[in-house]
C-alpha cells in the first residue's frame, strides 16, 4: 500500500502543538521558576492546585518526576507502597521508588489495572520492626498498562477509609486523570479529594510538549518543592512550557472525547478481524491493547509491517500491541488504520 499519510498511533506522547499553542509559547511572560517569581509558571500552579481542589501545586518537567516528588515526599527510605502488579511507577519509572527513595513496592494483581480495597487491606503490613513498614497506597487512573481504565470511585473512598484507618498516605498516579473525568463527568477534584499528592500530566493526550505538575497541601508542597530541586527539576525560564500548558488546559480538555470515540470505534473494528483479538467493550478511554494471534505473527512482526504501511504502534509483549489515539488523530485517520489492518490480514 502507497503511505499517503503518516497514523503514529503509539502513544498520545507524539502530539505536537499546534499553532494557536506556539503563538502562547512565543507570547508567554517568563521569570526565574527556580528564584519564584515566572509569573506564567505561577498561574499555571494556582490552576492545577484549584483544579484539584489542593493548596498548592508544582510544575515539573516530567510525569516520571511528579509522581518520584510525590512518592519521596510521602514517604521515608525503608517504607513500602502499595500499589498495582502493572503500574507506571514500577514499569516505566527506572526503579526510582527504590533508587531514590529507598522503598520497596507490595505489587497487587486485579483485572486491568484495578486492584480492590480488601486486597490493599491484606496487603498492609504488621507493625512489627521485621517488616517495612506500609506507608502509601498509589493508584493510577487512567491505568495505561489495563488500557486506560478507570478507577471506580467506590473503590477510592473505600481505599480512603482504610488508609485513614492506618495513618497511610494516597498518591494518584493521574497523568491521564483528565481522560477519566471526560469519559465519567466527574471534576478532577471529585478523584483528587480522597488523596493527599495527585499528579498529571500535560504532554499526553492534552498535547503541551513537555511538563506535569503535583498537587497537594502547603505542607507537603515544601518538601515536593525541596526534593524537585534535589533531583534536578529546577528550571529557570520555564513560562514558556507553563504557557502550553495552560493553553492545553483551556482548549484541549473536553475534545478528550473525540479520542475516546476513535479509539472505540478502532477496537470495535479490530473485534472483527481474524487473527487479532481485542476486548472492545473494555475501551473506555484512548487506549486500545491488541493481541496477536501467535499463529499469525509477533507483535513485533506485526507491527513492523503496520509502520512501514504507515500506521504506527507500539508492541509491548511478545504477542500484544498498543495503539493510543489522540488530537493529532483524526476520524479519516482511523478509518487509514483500519484499512491498513485488514490489508495487511488479508
Amino acid at each position: 500500500m502507497s503511505v499517503t499519510r503518516i497514523v503514529d498511533l503509539r502513544s498520545d506522547t507524539v502530539t505536537q502543538p499546534s499553532p494557536a499553542m506556539r503563538r502562547a509559547i512565543a507570547d508567554a511572560e517568563v521569570g526565574d521558576d527556580v528564584l519564584g517569581d515566572d509569573p506564567t509558571v505561577i498561574a499555571l500552579q494556582e490552576k492545577v492546585a484549584k483544579l484539584m481542589g489542593k493548596e498548592a501545586a508544582l510544575f515539573v518537567p516530567s510525569g516520571s518526576m511528579a509522581n518520584q516528588v510525590a512518592i519521596r515526599a510521602l514517604t521515608e527510605p525503608g517504607d513500602e507502597i502499595i500499589a498495582h502488579q502493572d503500574s507506571h511507577i514500577y514499569h516505566y519509572e527506572g526503579a526510582a521508588f527504590a533508587g531514590v527513595s529507598g522503598c520497596s513496592l507490595r505489587l497487587l494483581p486485579g483485572e486491568r489495572g484495578i486492584y480492590t480495597p480488601e486486597q490493599a487491606k491484606g496487603a498492609i503490613r504488621p507493625g512489627d520492626s521485621h517488616f517495612p513498614q506500609t506507608r502509601l497506597i498509589v493508584v493510577e487512573n487512567t491505568h495505561n498498562r489495563g488500557g486506560g481504565t478507570i478507577w471506580p470511585m467506590k473503590h477510592i473512598r473505600a481505599l480512603r477509609a482504610l488508609a485513614d484507618e492506618h495513618d497511610l498516605k494516597m498518591h494518584l498516579d493521574g497523568a491521564r486523570l483528565l481522560n477519566a473525568c471526560v469519559a465519567t463527568g466527574h471534576k478532577p477534584v471529585d478523584y483528587a479529594q480522597y488523596f493527599d499528592t495527585v499528579s498529571m500530566c500535560f504532554s499526553k493526550g492534552l498535547g503541551a510538549p513537555v511538563g506535569s505538575a503535583v498537587a497537594s497541601d502547603a505542607a507537603t508542597m515544601r518538601r515536593l518543592h525541596r526534593f524537585r530541586k534535589m533531583f534536578g527539576g529546577g528550571m529557570r525560564q520555564a513560562g514558556i512550557l507553563a504557557a502550553a500548558a495552560i493553553y492545553a488546559l483551556d482548549h484541549n480538555v473536553e475534545r478528550l472525547a473525540n479520542d475516546h470515540k476513535n479509539a472505540k470505534r478502532l477496537a470495535q473494528a479490530i473485534n472483527d478481524m481474524p487473527g487479532l483479538t481485542v476486548d472492545a467493550d473494555a475501551v473506555e478511554t484512548n487506549i486500545v491493547y491488541i493481541d496477536v494471534d501467535p499463529v499469525l505473527s509477533s507483535a513485533a512482526d506485526f507491527t513492523e509491517r503496520l509502520d512501514h504501511a504507515g500506521v504506527r504502534t507500539l508492541p509491548t509483549a511478545p504477542h500484544r500491541f498498543r495503539a493510543v489515539t489522540h488530537l493529532d488523530v483524526s476520524a479519516a485517520d482511523i478509518d487509514r488504520a483500519i484499512e491498513v489492518l485488514r490489508h495487511i490480514l488479508s
